[in-house]
């Protein structure tokens, strides 16, 4: 099946021309500057430095088609803390570790809420999510709950049985192919993979061939949701006529159906769940855990509802089945090109497990601190999303020594980051042996030169569970196989161009790959 890759342009540039006429009518204009002046502060800010701006549009037009790279060259210009206006909103941009760990650790609790977007807004249910929820006493309640019952470390090891099951399927799938020596597309698996784990945790079972929303689907919903979450939409920067740019554009028709679409499914599995006679699995899955908060929670302040466990679950599914398919699709990539890394990780985790198993188990990860090196920095190339979720700003504060104001939205670049020079030698080369005897992790709370996962109060809490995921697919297919570009293909010719304007760094074309059987 081909990749199910969407049209989600960071910057809607052609049609934001629809909206000229309308912004351009002078008691539009008005209303706009006019609102303005009421802003105007007394004494001149020392605000940081910006690229130059056009009327109305502000800095939207040096986003190119791929923002992070754009933004990233023009720090070098403007220093790694710079202030764009992007439509109405002024958006701080963060370029430096020092800078990103200003805002996630030293001034974490002036920046830790979420501007008030308006697609995650209904696709969340009024913001009852734990990703874009804004900070308050509901934002600690739900961040706890998810935290201590539904991604701790003891309830992910509770799915290890699953997450070996569903790889070893796939390793299955794989060999069947190999015997044909047929390439395969190694996204499409990796994202089977992860969409089957997350179904199994999220709601206890795969869904099976024939039901509305199987496997197949289910993927077609997620995506239709990514993409409706995109960033730069027309409303989330002209908030008083961005409105009709989303209507016009097919963009409110889009979200409202993937909204319906998510609605219909999740109340389709809460119903199962409260079937009385529904035969149950060893372990609780996560709508088992949310339904008992519902039930009687007497300790929280929270009356956890459907429309709270719907929330979770659209964070659970966007979150969690996109980012690890990313990330084991670009590790791959990296190591066909890089054929020593290749040999070095294949042969660390060989040797540890030896020929007398037929796959590689989770309690074996910790065994292997080279496969852990590849990951991270698969991570610091090609974080799952480059731009952390928007942040905004509550109160003044300095950032790099520049005033930043109430209601700024902050975005981190983290690909920005990760290639660095100031931070890393040869920045964007592979090299995973950078990370010996290094204390770089993913966290967000120490090390702020590698922040693939954010980091402070709003730091994602399925880390733990994503980077699981990975390790033990990528372990697997470096046991079980040899792999090999298809048709003679050298490394060279591998590509390693990304799509431009998607949310989650996707390679642009597919990663075939030949899989031989050891």
């Amino acid at each position: 099946m081909s990749l199910p890759y969407f049209n989600m342009e960071f910057l809607p540039y052609n049609s934001l021309l629809l909206l000229l006429p309308l912004i351009f009518l002078p008691s539009l204009y008005f209303f706009i500057t006019s609102k303005a002046k009421k802003n105007v502060i007394a004494e001149k800010p020392n605000f940081p430095p910006s690229p130059p701006k056009i009327p109305i549009l502000g800095n939207f037009h040096q986003l190119g088609s791929h923002p992070h790279r754009s933004l990233h060259n023009l720090s070098q210009k403007y220093g790694p803390v710079m202030l764009l206006q992007l439509g109405r909103i002024p958006t701080l941009i963060i370029n430096s570790a020092e800078a990103a760990k200003q805002i996630l650790k030293t001034h974490d609790l002036e920046f830790c809420t979420r501007p008030d977007l308006v697609r995650p807004k209904r696709l969340t249910y009024n913001n009852l999510d734990i990703a874009f929820a804004p900070y308050g006493e509901y934002w600690k309640e739900v961040r706890k709950v998810s935290v201590h019952e539904l991604l701790s470390m003891t309830r992910v090891q509770s799915f290890s049985a699953v997450r070996q099951e569903e790889v070893a399927d796939m390793i299955k799938s794989i060999s069947a192919t190999s015997s044909a020596s047929a390439p395969i597309d190694l996204f499409e698996k990796s994202l089977s993979l992860s969409d089957k784990i997350i179904s199994r945790i999220a709601f206890g079972k795969r869904a099976q061939k024939g039901e509305k929303y199987e496997n197949g689907r289910l993927k077609e919903i997620i995506y239709e949701a990514m993409a409706a979450l995109g960033y730069m939409r027309a409303s989330n920067f002209f908030p008083e006529v961005g409105w009709i740019l989303d209507r016009l554009s097919g963009a409110y028709w889009a979200t409202e159906k993937s909204f319906h679409d998510f609605d219909k499914f999740f109340q389709q599995v809460i119903d199962e769940h409260l079937d009385p006679a529904r035969q149950k699995a060893e372990h609780d899955d996560i709508i088992d855990v949310l339904l008992k908060l519902e039930k009687d929670n007497p300790s929280s302040t929270v009356h956890f509802t459907h429309d709270h466990i719907k929330a979770i679950l659209t964070n659970l599914f966007i979150a969690g089945v996109d980012t690890s398919a990313v990330t084991i699709n670009w590790a791959m990539a990296e190591l066909i090109k890089n054929p020593k890394a290749m040999k070095k990780v294949r042969d660390e985790v060989r040797s540890y497990v030896g020929k007398s198993k037929d796959k590689v188990e989770e309690k074996d990860l910790d065994q292997f601190p080279y496969l852990k090196m590849v990951v991270k920095e698969t991570l610091r190339l090609h974080p799952p999303a480059p731009f952390l979720l928007p942040r905004e700003s509550m109160t003044y504060s300095k950032i790099g020594g520049y005033d930043v104001y109430p209601k700024t939205r902050v975005l981190i670049n983290a690909w920005g980051i990760g290639r660095d020079p100031a931070c890393w030698e040869k920045p964007d080369a592979f090299y995973p042996d950078r990370f010996v005897d290094s204390s770089f992790d993913f966290t967000g709370q120490q090390s702020f030169e590698l922040v693939p996962f954010g980091g402070g109060r709003r730091g994602c809490p399925g880390v733990n569970m994503g980077l699981v995921t990975i390790e033990l697919a990528l372990a697997n297919l470096l046991y079980c196989f040899n792999w090999e570009l298809p048709n003679g293909l050298k490394k060279e010719d591998a590509n390693m161009e990304e799509v431009a304007g998607t949310i989650a760094a996707h390679m642009k074309d597919p990663l075939y790959l030949v899989p031989i059987k050891v």
